[in-house]
């Protein structure tokens, strides 16, 4: 009689313990994937503003380059963008992911640095610019103002292929899931 009734509630705590293994799994593989899907919203953010910025500075750059607008006219947006610049790389540096998105999170920032160096190098060109009509520091405003124009496309191109880099990453079980699939 005792064995009658211990035996289905030893059944039910089996049963009750592989359930709850089961949730847990699912559990870890639902945070892996929320942490996923909070980095790709959070580079898809970051990287709209940034190109934004980018493009408004380079818009204004390329008329100076071109001798359509005064370099004096520019120097707040330089600055302003400088600041934004500064600002995404930060945001940039804080972003949290998988360990698989260190490595894009990594060239985001370096990718920000050097558009930094780009409205710094602008910057320099500018600032002579307006001082220096003609000779060798005019060519070197022009040259600075031309490099640094290129470097912030550049900056600009790469950050939108680090952002599609993200929106193709994948959480670890996936990946893992993938590489079973093509392997058999």
């Amino acid at each position: 009689m005792e064995l009658a009734v211990l035996l289905p509630i030893a059944a039910f705590i089996a049963l009750a313990a592989g359930l709850a293994v089961v949730l847990r799994g699912t559990g870890r593989i639902v945070a892996r994937t929320r942490e996923v899907e909070q980095f790709k919203t959070a580079v898809e953010d970051l990287i709209t503003r940034a190109e934004a910025t980018l493009d408004g500075a380079g818009d204004e750059i390329d008329a100076v380059r071109r001798r359509q607008v005064d370099p004096t006219a520019i120097v707040a947006t330089i600055a302003g963008a400088m600041d934004a610049v500064q600002g995404y790389a930060d945001e940039a540096r804080a972003l949290r992911g998988p360990r698989r998105a260190e490595q894009i999170r990594a060239d985001l920032v370096g990718e920000l640095e050097r558009a930094e160096r780009a409205l710094d190098m602008v910057e320099h060109g500018t600032s002579l610019l307006a001082t220096a009509r003609r000779g060798p520091r005019e060519l070197e405003a022009q040259t600075s103002i031309k490099r640094g124009y290129l470097n912030l496309i550049h900056a600009r191109e790469a950050l939108a292929r680090h952002a599609l880099d993200a929106q193709e990453l994948e959480t670890d079980d996936a990946a893992a899931a993938n590489a079973h699939r093509w392997s058999a």
